[in-house]
């Protein structure tokens, strides 16, 4: 899975894991895809523009996102290898993991190891190798490897008061990345309501227009995709979390109708919500 280097799009995973290794450059524009990525740069240092805000990754340490949320490396250092892990969301929404921490890096979380592992720069490097050459047998040992390394990340995290999420200043499009942010926020919080971009612009005291130049110049996409995504990604959690009825789940995230949350659904995420319900509950319950 290349980053694309033209245009920002969405790249279809068929649900598979993947693992790879390449020489990290900058994108021409953000990108998106449904799975939870995992980055470690073995050398040199590179920002992410991921959700409105700069992210600097440093080498040797770990990086863990929502990679639905679109997102872009605009400045790498010169032959810079990264390793890049994709696991399916369906399979990282199964993980026996921390409901909040969960939560928050599906609400655009940024999560980063607070130190350098020494083990990572030598287990994914050979996770890729036995990735691309090894046996099944192997690639499964691989997979669930990964499964671990991730919990343990997301463990540490969680158990940290202080752990970085490396926003630094930033200086592309300053006043866009601003506007950016504003809307974020608002959306944040009024996902739920029958918002219009009309609307979310007016509460950020700015024109609608501006609203979605700031967006596609900073993330590549509109205001309304934005909110459109904001609210699937809701829908999936409480669709994992809960037993709220899924029409209810529909109308709580901010669908006007059932017939809208489903073909939105399908459309975006390959199957209908309740599919997508049994999916999550089947990696959930424990083999007899």
């Amino acid at each position: 899975m290349k980053h694309p280097q033209s245009r920002g799009e969405w790249i279809g995973s068929r649900g598979e894991f993947l693992i790879e290794r390449h020489i990290a450059d900058a994108m021409a524009a953000p990108h998106w895809h449904d799975h939870v990525e995992i980055n470690l740069l073995m050398a040199g240092q590179m920002t992410y523009l991921f959700n409105g805000r700069q992210e600097q990754v440093e080498a040797g340490r770990l990086v863990l996102f929502w990679a639905a949320i679109p997102h872009q490396t605009i400045a790498v250092s010169e032959n810079a290898p990264l390793v890049c892990l994709y696991l399916p969301l369906v399979d990282f929404l199964g993980l026996p993991v921390d409901r909040k921490a969960r939560q928050s890096i599906m609400q655009g979380r940024f999560l980063a190891q607070a130190y350098q592992e020494t083990m990572d720069a030598l287990t994914l490097p050979r996770w890729e190798k036995e990735w691309q050459c090894g046996s099944a047998a192997r690639r499964k040992l691989v997979v669930e490897e990964a499964r671990l390394r991730i919990r343990r990340l997301i463990l540490d995290n969680a158990e940290s008061d202080n752990s970085p999420t490396h926003v630094s200043p930033t200086s592309l499009a300053g006043q866009a990345v601003r506007h950016v942010e504003l809307l974020i926020d608002l959306i944040n919080s009024r996902y739920a309501d029958p918002v219009s971009v009309a609307d979310l612009a007016k509460l950020a005291g700015m024109h609608p227009s501006t609203a979605n130049s700031a967006f596609r110049k900073v993330l590549g996409i509109s205001v309304n995709e934005y909110l459109t995504r904001h609210r699937i990604a809701r829908a999936m959690q409480l669709l994992t979390d809960t037993d709220d009825p899924v029409l209810q789940i529909g109308f709580d995230c901010g669908f006007g109708s059932s017939s809208r949350f489903y073909e939105i659904f399908k459309e975006r995420t390959g199957t209908t919500p309740r599919h997508f319900r049994e999916a999550v509950n089947s990696k959930n319950t424990p083999a007899s």
